[in-house]
């Protein structure tokens, strides 16, 4: 499904994956920015970000990763669907089987007012870092509202 989409806002990713000792594992991307510092548990993402008027969902979820990562992924491109997160954004996941040396993760950058109130502008990097998890642990890293693609990526594979 490549769909442009609706006018809600919507974000697109990639969840890469590879088996390891016949074992599933799953890149995720820690936020950077002085909010998700301390935060591990329920803190990490599929690589992901905002869909651009008129572009195509898939599209958006290879941009924003290589954005987030450095790194374009190759492979076929599994849709794991769509989820509406907990403050109501739609999004899109695609999988695919890739690998990535986690140690040359190169993210794009944001810029923020920090410290708050200080006038002054800092920029911290969208990912500050990635790491592979298993499925079991995944679960425990990931954003609530994403868990169902670590769920919906584990079933297309045992289909397969």
């Amino acid at each position: 499904m490549t769909t442009k989409p609706s006018s809600r806002q919507q974000s697109a990713g990639l969840l890469l994956f590879r088996l390891r000792e016949g074992d599933l594992e799953v890149l995720l991307g820690h936020p950077g920015g002085p909010f998700w510092r301390r935060k591990d548990d329920g803190a990490w993402s599929i690589p992901k970000g905002l869909v651009s008027a008129g572009e195509a969902l898939l599209s958006a979820a290879r941009r924003e990763f290589t954005e987030e990562t450095g790194h374009d992924p190759r492979g076929t491109f599994i849709h794991l669907g769509e989820a509406r997160q907990p403050r109501g954004k739609i999004v899109h996941v695609w999988a695919v089987e890739d690998d990535l040396d986690t140690e040359n993760i190169r993210s794009n950058t944001f810029d923020m007012e920090w410290p708050p109130r200080s006038g002054q502008r800092q920029s911290f990097p969208e990912i500050d870092r990635a790491d592979w998890f298993g499925i079991s642990v995944a679960r425990t890293k990931i954003l609530k509202g994403q868990a169902v693609f670590l769920d919906r990526l584990r079933d297309t594979l045992s289909q397969r």
